[in-house]
């Protein structure tokens, strides 16, 4: 019965208008502050200029670049959605640009953007199921700007159909996006002047990430040594399936640091558990329970269990983003290259808030919040 009454909730849920037209005009003083933001997609284009790429797929993928104005006086956590009243980017995020662009003017925006950068260290977000493009490159100018880390955002998306009832449609849909999302990996630790690169992967995302990096590992036996940092944030995988991928993944010469956010009360995952015969999804997981606290020990994956986090967020699927707390004390640090020993080595204000901390070669860590004011993905928390 959970699936039909998360569908009937989600049906009920009202979804913002596509809202990628550029405003053109003055940005609004220090009020608002621009994100540029790249991307790579397996997206068709859409003759809508707020959708700018569509759910259907294409083979061969596509290439942009955009600002997004991010309102400087918001609550933390949440994205301003235009209603159509103003054009004032104090007051919602705005596209202040967007370009198409081919693979070769691709490459020299992004390494002209790089190098304007003191910290050359690239972050590739890839979003999940239910995700429209707009969506998802407004979620990515809303954790760089909030989580504060220097880096230049690159958005992976895949040609999700941004509907409840399409979820057989976006996982076929992310399966087509390894090929795509291996060669940028592939293509951004290459790119001149990049020292490091980290992932941040959401829901369905977090399969396609691990499934491109187990592809990696099978073509070359190894990942690209600037690849530092894998964030899966609530990933939609069968939890066998997730420990075949990592089997492969750890046999890599050189690894990046895995930190996995698990909530065991994800009603996003417990629906995916339904639709796939009852297999646990890694993102609901119980870390400290057996069978899965030895294997994340043997395995070196630092867990953040954000299963006792309440925010407004109706389906619990998107507290990473939503959490004012995780996102500026977690995303900005592994964001900025640094993985859960280092934070833990020094001082940090995450550890005023850490409850328990297992020290292993897998860490668990409880992170016992209330945050009330936190927003919601915008439409339903099934998105993004």
């Amino acid at each position: 019965m959970l699936l039909p009454a998360l569908l009937a909730l989600a049906a009920c849920a009202t979804r913002p208008e596509p809202a990628l037209q550029v405003v053109e005009g003055r940005l609004a003083g220090e009020n608002a502050t621009p994100v540029e933001l790249f991307a790579v997609t397996t997206r068709r284009p859409s003759p809508d200029e707020g959708l700018r790429f569509s759910g259907e797929r294409t083979l061969m993928p596509r290439f942009a670049r955009m600002v997004i104005s991010v309102p400087k006086n918001r609550p933390t956590g949440e994205i301003q959605w235009p209603d159509g009243t103003t054009a004032d980017p104090a007051g919602a995020f705005r596209a202040r640009a967007f370009e198409q662009l081919e693979i070769d003017a691709f490459r020299q925006r992004l390494g002209q953007s790089i190098g304007r950068k003191r910290e050359r260290h690239v972050l590739i977000f890839v979003h999940g199921y239910n995700t429209r493009f707009d969506e998802a490159a407004f979620r990515l100018a809303q954790i760089v700007h909030d989580s504060g880390a220097e880096v230049t955002p690159v958005l992976f998306s895949w040609a999700s159909w941004a509907s409840v009832g399409a979820y057989p449609y976006d996982r076929e849909s992310a399966t087509l996006g390894r090929d795509s999302l291996e060669a940028l990996i592939e293509r951004t630790a290459a790119q001149p002047g990049v020292t490091q690169v980290s992932i941040l992967a959401h829901s369905m995302g977090g399969f396609l990430t691990l499934e491109s990096l187990r592809q990696m590992v099978i073509r070359r036996g190894t990942l690209p040594p600037k690849l530092r940092n894998v964030m899966l944030a609530a990933p939609d995988v069968d939890v066998d399936v997730a420990m075949a991928q990592g089997r492969v993944i750890r046999q890599a010469r050189h690894r990046p640091q895995v930190t996995l956010f698990v909530s065991t009360d994800d009603k996003a995952l417990s629906a995916a558990r339904w639709l796939w015969g009852s297999r646990d999804r890694l993102g609901a997981i119980n870390p400290s329970m057996e069978p899965y606290r030895t294997n994340l020990e043997n395995s070196g994956v630092s867990v953040i269990d954000l299963s006792e986090i309440r925010t407004v967020d109706t389906y619990n699927h998107g507290k990473f983003a939503a959490s004012p707390a995780i996102v500026q004390l977690i995303g900005q640090r592994l964001a900025s290259g640094q993985d859960l020993e280092t934070q833990r080595a020094g001082s940090n204000p995450l550890t005023d808030f850490v409850q328990g901390t297992t020290r292993a070669a897998g860490a668990v860590l409880t992170v016992p919040l209330r945050i009330g004011e936190a927003a919601a993905p915008p439409g339903s928390g099934l998105s993004e």
